[in-house]
């Protein structure tokens, strides 16, 4: 079966699901996107999208798109918690364009949402997936008002994957921090910069960047919270609960939380590497298929890049178990070292103030060059190695 005879179903219209569908659009792949809410809608969070992650959506059509809505980021910047010092700063900007051939943006994840429906076919939406199931001669997503038959059944329906239950049992896992999450208006703070910032201190950190063009700052600050567990992007939290937590932290970061009317509260976890993703026909994508920590900024990136190397792996088919073969083995090494490195950081960079907080600021300031960053900004997912047809 080639490519352009094959019908996909694609589970979840989150960024997974829809750069998948906008993948499969460019490369002449059939396929229908299955959406379990009534609307697509977003709560209000920041994403940092990674050249690797841009070039594919520059190809998609969005890079208009993303020039109007998202803040081309000049610089990393770790700062000390308490007085604000700056530990290292990673200039971006026209040198990231220059040395990766994409910028790194901060974008509104509702902003990122809406510029891939534009570009791409309707969505079905309020259909609620009870379970996924694979034979011989294909694929079936159930729902709770009917069956649907595919040859290929994607599962980019996050975390809690109905598909990825199929394929494997296990369970997300806590990591004993949540997540304050909300978007300030810019005209509540005094000037800032396009560039994001993080202020490391003891058990916690916290992540300040612009989006909406400029009019708005995301931020995100864990605390850690052994009794809160809730997954939920909407559940509430409280704005004098995040300032009593950052209690004695520096004032610029207390004046962004300060200015948030409401937030949100998200416990965070991720589930261990699995040594595959595909059975028969059912495969996985992004969250669904590593779902990591946030702590290096880059499991919206990933998902974007599975998006696009298994759009090429299926329009390249005519072997389909080989097919899915050869986006997890593409896939699979460089995820799980991006999955291993979100677990590390999230000990780095909570460090208690110490010997060894000294030792790893010492090594941030030392800075190493942008060039150094090539095997994670400088990866081409429509170059990459994978399955191109039968006999390879």
């Amino acid at each position: 079966m080639s490519g352009n005879e094959l019908c996909v179903a694609v589970l979840g219209a989150g960024v997974a699901g829809l750069t998948l569908s906008a993948a499969l659009d460019r490369v002449g792949v059939r396929h229908e996107v299955y959406e379990q809410a009534p609307r697509l809608t977003e709560v209000g969070a920041g994403i940092q999208l990674a050249p690797n992650a841009v070039r594919v959506l520059d190809r998609l059509g969005l890079a208009e798109h993303l020039r109007t809505v998202a803040v081309r980021i000049d610089a990393i910047v770790m700062r000390r918690w308490d007085d604000g010092d700056t530990i290292c700063r990673q200039p971006l900007g026209a040198e990231c364009e220059r040395i990766f051939g994409a910028a790194y943006y901060a974008v509104h994840r509702a902003d990122l949402l809406a510029g891939l429906t534009s570009v791409l076919s309707a969505v079905q939406l309020g259909r609620r997936c009870v379970r996924a199931e694979s034979d011989v001669d294909g694929a079936q997503l159930v729902f709770d008002d009917g069956v649907v038959q595919a040859d290929v059944v994607v599962g980019a329906d996050g975390i809690h994957s109905i598909v990825r239950d199929r394929i494997t049992p296990d369970r997300p896992r806590f990591s004993g921090q949540t997540i304050y999450r909300a978007v300030v208006p810019a005209d509540r703070l005094a000037s800032r910069r396009a560039q994001v910032e993080l202020f490391l201190g003891p058990g916690q950190h916290a992540v300040v960047y612009p989006v909406a063009g400029g009019r708005q700052f995301s931020f995100a600050a864990t605390v850690p919270a052994r009794d809160w567990t809730d997954e939920s992007w909407t559940a509430s939290g409280s704005v004098p609960e995040l300032l009593a937590a950052y209690q004695g932290w520096h004032p610029d970061l207390l004046e962004v939380f300060a200015a948030a009317s409401t937030v949100r509260r998200w416990a965070v976890h991720d589930r261990n590497v699995i040594p595959r993703w595909s059975d028969g026909r059912l495969t996985l994508l992004g969250d669904a298929a590593h779902p990591m920590l946030p702590f290096f900024a880059q499991g919206a990136n990933q998902a974007i890049e599975d998006a696009a190397v298994l759009a090429r792996c299926l329009a390249a088919a005519d072997d389909l178990a080989a097919a899915l073969r050869g986006y997890e083995a593409e896939r699979g090494p460089r995820t799980e070292r991006i999955h291993r490195t979100s677990r590390e950081n999230g000990r780095l960079l909570h460090l208690p103030d110490g010997r060894e907080q000294q030792e790893r600021d010492r090594q941030m300031a030392g800075g190493m060059p942008l060039s150094a960053r090539a095997w994670l900004y400088g990866y081409d997912a429509d170059e990459a190695p994978s399955y191109q047809g039968s006999g390879t």
